[in-house]
């Protein structure tokens, strides 16, 4: 199989994978006092303080999480919870964690104002300086659009917010690893991350906040400064410190190579008739693609993709198996019918050259197919 869906999950890196293995036997809890608890909390600070070093932050301004998701809805939850009351602002495009979660404060009483996009999935620092009210308390908007790689103007959204008094959240998962990420890059009060976007374990994440912040916590306990309780998946935390240190090591190297694969790749399928590029042309993740094959019935084009040997996807992974089409391709223009006829390929760390060209070949391939089952 040509494996083409790294923004949905990248494989485990060998190293991180030993590493993991590794403190599997490391049993201890690492809230005891004795010395199994002991050796425990050290490799786990170990991994924390790794985390902290690559994301440009101190170890204490990092919360452990499950992953993306559950960052996104303690970011957000958290604030809003600790205030009560007041207006979020945040975008269509945004991932379903950030807008299921709006959704439910929302019921709650607070109020919630979503930019929409041009047809590129771009938002402007301008159009949320419109937006801001006096009660506005937070702005979320992610780093990299996960479903066709836009790349957001984030450090000056976060200067805006911070001049108005305004917390600023981004969802940096499609991004840490696969372009600049630290805190000084993005300028934010609260980023999201996950492990397994940047070949690191799946169940694992973490959040920056700000020192100074306060966050009301989703699950009450002593551990992560009283703000996620929950006895910290040690194997994982671990894993994440060595993955995170990695991918800032070879961040540089993999943006050119990954730059170079998606040329290559985006040519070939833009050259099959009826071939439309998603996203913005030029500010967007080096590793996203995503292409409405116009007239191509969307089922039957993964479905042949998957035949001939390509793991690509239709969007999102947490909305796979959905019959809607990508809320984020509706947001830019796209009908439902065009939406649906689309596809991300997303590229990484262990994409080749001769992957990208059978890759566009079976897409022209499966796109014919498509389009006689219409």
């Amino acid at each position: 199989m040509i494996y083409l869906d790294y923004a949905a999950t990248t494989p485990l890196d060998p190293e991180v994978k030993a590493a993991v293995q590794e403190v599997l036997s490391v049993y201890g809890n690492p809230s005891s006092v004795h010395g199994a608890g002991r050796r425990a909390r050290q490799l786990l600070e170990e991994g924390r303080e790794r985390v902290a070093r690559a994301l440009g932050c101190k170890p204490r301004e990092l919360v452990l999480t499950s992953g993306g998701t559950e960052s996104d809805a303690l970011a957000i939850f958290g604030v809003a919870l600790a205030l009560g009351r007041g207006h979020l602002v945040s975008t269509e495009l945004e991932h379903s964690a950030v807008l299921t979660a709006l959704k439910n404060l929302q019921h709650l009483g607070f109020d919630v104002t979503l930019l929409k996009p041009d047809h590129t999935g771009m938002i402007y620092p301008e159009q949320v300086a419109e937006a801001l009210r006096p009660d506005t308390f937070l702005v979320s908007l992610m780093t990299v659009n996960n479903e066709i790689g836009t790349l957001y103007p984030v450090k000056a959204v976060a200067e805006l917010c911070r001049a108005r008094g305004v917390l600023f959240h981004t969802d940096a998962v499609q991004a840490f690893g696969t372009v600049p990420s630290r805190v000084e890059d993005l300028g934010a009060d609260l980023i999201s991350i996950a492990a397994h976007k940047f070949y690191g374990p799946k169940g694992v994440g973490a959040l920056y906040v700000r020192k100074g912040i306060e966050l009301f916590p989703l699950m009450p306990g002593k551990q992560e400064q009283g703000y996620r309780g929950g006895t910290e998946n040690l194997p994982a935390v671990y894993g994440m410190g060595l993955a995170a240190e990695k991918a800032m090591t070879l961040l540089r190297q993999e943006i050119q190579k990954l730059l170079h694969l998606r040329e290559r790749l985006e040519s070939q399928l833009l050259a099959i008739p009826g071939v439309e590029l998603n996203g913005h042309p030029t500010l967007r993740s080096p590793k996203h693609v995503n292409v409405t094959a116009r007239g191509a019935d969307g089922e039957g084009l993964l479905l042949n993709l998957d035949l001939l040997g390509v793991a690509a996807s239709a969007g999102s992974a947490c909305a796979s198996g959905s019959l809607e089409p990508s809320h984020v391709l509706l947001a830019i223009g796209r009908s439902k019918a065009e939406a649906k006829a689309s596809v991300r390929f997303s590229l990484g760390r262990f994409t080749t050259e001769e992957e990208i060209d059978k890759a566009a070949a079976a897409f022209a391939e499966a796109v014919g197919r498509s389009r006689v089952l219409t």
